[in-house]
């Protein structure tokens, strides 16, 4: 198993500081990661920006700091539209057939994807068809460059992990496989250590994080009470500090076979802040725990 580090973490959002590829991909050597992850958007990887000088740099960086690329990360909905007259499919496949053209270049042999939000007014079946198709075409061009597209189990099609291996039988294609992660089974009950054996020969990475459960009242004044709300509210925490049972999610991984890529990242507001120096001990810390509970 590889430890990667996803430069989502330091791109800026969420208030983090913000590195630039070079000094990011310097810091994750330097923090103990044997890979890093490369958010495919701006202000990383964009396939925009993606000029030869550019990834040239993102080469040299890697080959300096002796680290790879494992995944090139892409963002995608593959729900329907509101204008129906727009090719927003055919613009994803576009971007995910970019981005896997820069993943070959840079010898990155992943490229992660995610399904589709449930959109009011249509069949969960229809964008599920949708949702199959389009996988295939993307993994159809990926296949041409040499690189697997890897689902994760984040949008609301194929969310549950037995939806997610329908979604993956129905696409059917050699090259494409599951991001596999344990915080979207932890908030919504299913059992983590039958779900990660169950789903580990299908999966070529997983993308980590903790939190905590932090439940959520609304004042009621006439009734001078509260009323319970729903769902709890969930913050980033170090990594072994929050609900999540990773010692079982990690546990069934390798028992069902997983020796992949295990990304740490921080995509949501962190507790101490985005300042560089927390960035650095959450996940300097994600590097500790796991050499000694996993690896």
């Amino acid at each position: 198993m590889k430890l990667s580090l996803f430069s989502v973490s330091y791109a800026g959002f969420w208030g983090q500081h913000e590195l630039e590829l070079p000094a990011f991909i310097k810091k994750a050597s330097q923090l103990g990661y044997g890979s890093v992850v490369l958010a495919g958007k701006r202000p990383h990887l964009s396939p925009l920006d993606a000029s030869d000088e550019k990834i040239n740099s993102v080469k040299c960086a890697l080959q300096k700091h002796d680290i790879a690329c494992s995944v090139i990360g892409g963002y995608t909905d593959l729900s329907p539209s509101a204008a129906a007259e727009v090719p927003y499919l055919e613009m994803q496949i576009a971007y995910i057939e970019s981005l896997s053209r820069i993943a070959s270049q840079l010898n990155s042999p992943v490229v992660r994807i995610f399904t589709a939000y449930e959109t009011a007014g249509h069949s969960p079946h229809a964008i599920w068809k949708n949702v199959v198709k389009t996988v295939q075409e993307m993994c159809d061009r990926a296949a041409s460059v040499g690189v697997t597209i890897a689902l994760q189990n984040h949008h609301d099609i194929g969310v549950h992990s037995d939806w997610l291996l329908e979604i993956l039988n129905d696409v059917d294609r050699a090259n494409c496989k599951l991001g596999f992660d344990a915080w979207s089974p932890a908030l919504r009950g299913e059992n983590l250590y039958e779900v990660a054996k169950k789903m580990a020969p299908h999966t070529v990475i997983t993308t980590n994080a903790d939190y905590i459960r932090l439940p959520r009242y609304e004042y009621q004044p006439a009734l001078v009470n509260y009323k319970k709300l729903e769902p709890d509210l969930v913050r980033a925490v170090k990594f072994g500090e929050g609900f999540i049972d990773y010692e079982a999610f990690f546990r069934g991984l390798k028992e069902g076979g997983f020796d992949g890529i295990a990304t740490y990242e921080m995509c949501s507001p962190v507790r101490g802040g985005g300042e560089v120096e927390n960035l650095d001990a959450f996940a300097s810390h994600y590097v500790n725990w796991m050499q000694n509970n996993v690896l």
